[in-house]
């Protein structure tokens, strides 16, 4: 059911300064711990699932991980928990009221009347990002940790792309690429106008997800600028077939001073688990 990849093996770290970032999906998990002190990335576990799983069995492999022979470890000084999943809905801030939650979703996803349904706000930006968690995963790290930080995994993707993005005069579309998942941004002079998550199994499903996505933005194929980042390079199938259709197409490596540049360019790095980091 799982692939397991271990990357970067944990060193000898005084826990007090030890911060766990998981990110969990139905496609899979992924583990990242860091020195605070140091910026030094400690370990890093990804879990792959063959085929997109449930919230149950998302909690087993979890547990499976979480384990006291995982090179993640167990003693953190801070928990942060990314869900992603395609449960969203981003709304303006001077729109949002804390009592509407539901109403913000039922138009574009299927919620359940138990479903708990939390929201960020995205600093700097006027919206508020309105999702379901996995409610089972935070209440096991929650028994396990104590309190915790949790997002979206959209919250964290926006919020670094727009602070990373400088002044361009033509759009840029960034695309996060997972394995099965890709995550749609489209920025325009440091303005958000498009995000969105969607499961594939082709690349020629990848392309129909961006090129409809681009469409309904009426961009130009022509002036978009599309940077791909995640599990693609250069060269590789999927940037090959994008780069039949959009003139201007490259592999996006993020900034981050804090954390060397050779680690941040590894593929099993997942990306919002480093930037919640």
């Amino acid at each position: 059911m799982t692939e397991k990849t271990n990357n970067i093996q944990e060193q000898n770290s005084e826990n007090t300064f030890k911060k766990l970032s998981i990110q969990v999906g139905l496609n899979g998990l992924s583990f990242c711990v860091v020195d605070t002190i140091s910026n030094q990335i400690l370990a890093f576990e990804k879990v792959s699932f063959k085929t997109s799983s449930t919230p149950y069995l998302v909690l087993k492999e979890l547990k499976a991980v979480l384990n006291k022979n995982s090179t993640v470890g167990t003693q953190f000084s801070e928990v942060v928990v990314i869900h992603k999943n395609g449960l969203f809905s981003l709304v303006p801030k001077t729109l949002f009221k804390k009592e509407e939650l539901a109403n913000y979703l039922k138009f574009n996803t299927k919620i359940m009347a138990n479903d708990h349904i939390a929201y960020d706000e995205i600093a700097n930006h006027d919206m508020v990002n309105v999702y379901v968690p996995f409610a089972n995963v935070n209440n096991h790290i929650f028994d396990l940790f104590g309190e915790f930080e949790f997002k979206h995994t959209g919250t964290v993707l926006i919020s670094t792309l727009l602070n990373q993005t400088r002044t361009n005069n033509q759009p840029v579309c960034y695309v996060h690429v997972a394995e099965k998942e890709m995550e749609i941004v489209v920025i325009s002079e440091r303005k958000l106008l498009f995000y969105n998550h969607f499961e594939y199994k082709t690349k020629e499903d990848f392309l129909y997800y961006l090129l409809f996505s681009l469409e309904q933005l009426q961009m130009d194929l022509e002036k978009v600028h599309l940077k791909l980042f995640g599990l693609v390079e250069e060269g590789d199938a999927i940037f090959e077939l994008c780069y039949t259709y959009i003139k201007t197409v490259s592999v996006f490596v993020p900034t981050d001073a804090n954390y060397p540049l050779e680690q941040l360019e590894s593929q099993a790095i997942d990306f919002t688990s480093i930037s919640k980091l």
